[in-house]
């Protein structure tokens, strides 16, 4: 899709878009054909592996957050950097400086947020807030990136909002008072919400910025993204007095779990912006709502309410549609199997 970037204005000297590089037009040629929804399927994978990077920081209780963004940050750096090397791609190319940093500095702070509210939260109910994400991220991508946004993004934008309503039940909405409750009964206050929705606001951008960049290599990306993240949040842990070692034993291999699942889920989520639509993949990217609810009944013995089970259904249904929509959006007109998606295409 040719890119009508409205944020060519930050970019150093306002280039032409660049083509596509080799390898991901190599990579759209062997695997696009056969799975139109690569993109989409991607991003539900990086879910997964974020996910799992939820339960170890919010299961780390002896360790900082903001140390454990550190760690992530180091599990995203060393794995790229070989790969830079390797590939002779550019570190930090012309043309493109501003959106890095940008990207950056957005990812980062975001990503702090979101670790903050996971140890100050229920699992289930930050994750939901989080990624909550497609809200902003339509309304961003067809202010900057022209992205249509169609009737469909639309009911598919506001059945993941009931579905958010559902499972966080706001005391505005349902009538409950005093202080926000998780399924245990525990209370939690309210600069874990604060974060949680903060998060969502530079998550959105992220998605953005990515898929302006959607013609650099992964690596120089994520090299990029590491390297600077790993200072910011460096400073951040010695401002607060949070740098230590953490202890022996099973904290030591969580932290190394969680940057290799880091790693995994960021180079996963990358490929997918630079192969899918900004608006698809925030979407999809929903499913770690679920697998949220999966981990917290498994990991940590808390049940969720009927609520919370139907808007995580609601949530995952607007995922399932997306994919459907993809998929039969690469179907010939004039097939008998595309008519029978006509109601989710909306022809």
């Amino acid at each position: 899709m040719p890119e009508n970037l409205e944020l060519q204005q930050f970019q150093e000297g306002a280039p032409p878009p660049d083509p596509a590089p080799r390898w991901l037009e190599r990579l759209q040629r062997r695997l696009g054909a056969n799975c139109p929804y690569l993109g989409i399927l991607l991003a539900t994978l990086s879910s997964l592996f974020f996910s799992l990077c939820s339960v170890i920081v919010k299961g780390l209780v002896d360790v900082n957050p903001m140390e454990l963004a550190s760690f992530r940050f180091v599990g995203v750096l060393l794995p790229a950097l070989p790969i830079l090397i390797y590939t002779r791609q550019p570190v930090f190319p012309e043309g493109k400086r501003v959106i890095l940093l940008l990207r950056c500095f957005m990812g980062t702070t975001g990503l702090m947020l979101s670790f903050y509210a996971f140890r100050h939260m229920p699992l289930a109910d930050a994750s939901v807030i989080i990624f909550s994400t497609p809200v902003f991220v339509a309304i961003f991508a067809r202010a900057f990136l022209k992205e249509p946004c169609t009737l469909f993004n639309v009911l598919t934008i506001n059945m993941t909002l009931v579905g958010v309503v559902l499972i966080t039940r706001p005391p505005f909405v349902f009538g409950d008072s005093g202080e926000s409750e998780d399924v245990s009964g525990k209370t939690y206050d309210i600069w874990g919400p604060v974060a949680a929705i903060s998060s969502t606001l530079f998550g959105a951008n992220v998605y953005i910025l990515l898929r302006a960049l959607k013609n650099l290599h992964f690596s120089v990306i994520m090299t990029n993204f590491g390297t600077i993240a790993l200072v910011y949040t460096l400073i951040v842990c010695g401002s607060i007095g949070a740098v230590c070692w953490p202890s022996c034993g099973r904290d030591r291999w969580l932290v190394v779990v969680l940057g290799v699942f880091s790693f995994l889920g960021q180079i996963l989520l990358t490929l997918s912006l630079q192969i899918e639509q900004a608006g698809p993949v925030a979407i999809a990217r929903c499913a770690d709502i679920v697998f949220a609810f999966i981990w917290q009944m498994l990991f940590f013995g808390e049940t969720p309410t009927a609520y919370s089970m139907v808007g995580a259904v609601m949530v995952m249904g607007s995922v399932v549609l997306t994919a459907l929509k993809k998929w039969a959006g690469t179907l010939p007109r004039d097939s008998s199997l595309r008519k029978r998606f006509r109601l989710i295409l909306l022809e």
